[in-house]
């Protein structure tokens, strides 16, 4: 419960609500010039000079009208190489569509696939976004509790204790928005079986994949047998390439849900925009030595973030994936919300508040890494006196 009453109403309007509360704290960052962001999951770093460079010469060559509805042949074709040969997957071009975005993607596959009623076992905390696509297709969340002291991964007797005769599907979150927790592969193995036995679909957001530390690796559900006719994988390449703003992403899945896919993005957004599809397609074919030196940095940044919760005596699930820190805020003794709003008004840094990926997660903050090593230091710095003046009190 939020007691601040220095809270402004605004923010407690909308503190049962995770996006909205994300985007509110966003809104009032931008009256701190000197802001320091961690919230956002948006990397900060330069997109390749050789996806530019794809995309100036499509400008060039004038290929800007409309791609198929499902995505141009060559993308579709490039995503599905990559899908066998890093991932494990079964798939040709034509088990892969091409979305507006990773958020397009989630929820053209709720749209497609849910009917009213149906349930979906969701992770717990998780980002919020999958609430609403959901909902938005008359569907039911039900929560699979994640625990601090097994790293968030999922437990394969939880996930089956939670099916009823309405669940439909099970979504794997690998690495872990927010918690940066991984699915292991002994785990994922089980909830295949789970998922067979009970004849469920399996949804995996592998946007993340890239970013793996201290030695844990990513493993794909769908690769695993029993899986071709009831696995749907979402990435793209906002994350892995820093190309936020061009807004690809894809889905791979069985042929006749593809199809059925490209029903409804033809009746709603149509094919994604060509030039950022060019871009993508340089993005997988093209030199990965940028992401090799991406996963370097992110890793020192880790490292920076992890010291410094240290110093402030905050315990946190030490991320083996992705780009953010999930922080055990409890011992200040204020709501998350409060803390946050704190955090940047006193001390100019935004980080979201657990309450932001689920109800349940008040005594959490969800802080990421997405600034330079010389920031990061700072948002330490003017973190500090703040932390250690509530855990004082408390």
């Amino acid at each position: 419960m939020i007691t601040n009453p220095n809270i402004p109403p605004d923010v407690r309007a909308v503190a049962a609500d995770g996006t909205q509360l994300r985007y509110k704290l966003m809104e009032l960052s931008a009256q701190y010039p000197d802001a320091i962001a961690l919230g956002r999951g948006d990397p900060d770093l330069a997109t390749p000079a050789h996806i530019i460079a794809a995309v100036n010469e499509a400008v060039r060559q004038q290929r800007t009208g409309l791609s198929l509805v499902a995505g141009l042949p060559e993308l579709r074709q490039a995503v599905a190489l990559k899908l066998r040969q890093e991932n494990g997957l079964p798939v040709t071009g034509d088990n892969v569509i091409i979305t507006t975005g990773g958020q397009e993607g989630l929820f053209l596959i709720m749209q497609t696939l849910l009917d009213p009623g149906d349930e979906v076992l969701v992770p717990d905390p998780r980002y919020t976004s999958y609430d609403e696509a959901i909902e938005s297709a008359g569907g039911k969340i039900v929560l699979i509790p994640t625990d601090h002291d097994d790293a968030f991964n999922l437990r394969p007797e939880v996930v089956e204790a939670a099916i009823t005769p309405r669940t439909k599907a099970v979504l794997i979150i690998t690495p872990s928005n927010p918690t940066g927790g991984i699915v292991t592969e002994d785990r994922l193995r089980a909830i295949a079986e789970i998922a067979v036995k009970h004849n469920l679909i399996v949804i995996a957001d592998e946007i993340y994949e890239k970013f793996v530390y201290d030695g844990w690796r990513h493993f794909s559900i769908g690769s695993l047998p029993g899986m071709e006719e009831r696995a749907i994988t979402l990435n793209g390449f906002s994350k892995t390439y820093a190309m936020t703003g061009f807004r690809v992403g894809f889905v791979a899945a069985p042929v006749n849900f593809i199809q059925a896919m490209t029903k409804v993005k033809a009746l709603t957004t149509g094919p994604a925009a060509t030039i950022s599809q060019y871009a993508a397609l340089a993005a997988l074919t093209g030199p990965q030595e940028p992401l090799h030196e991406f996963q370097r940095i992110y890793a020192e940044r880790r490292q920076i973030m992890m010291e410094g919760l240290r110093a402030m005596q905050l315990d946190f699930s030490e991320p083996r994936g992705a780009f953010f820190l999930w922080t055990n805020s409890a011992s200040t003794g204020i709501h998350a919300t409060e803390l946050s709003y704190l955090l940047l008004k006193e001390g100019r840094v935004l980080i979201f508040p657990g309450t932001g990926f689920g109800e349940n997660w008040a005594g959490y903050l969800r802080i990421s890494i997405l600034q330079s090593t010389e920031l990061l230091r700072e948002a330490i710095e003017r973190m500090k006196p703040i932390i250690a003046r509530y855990r004082a009190a408390h």
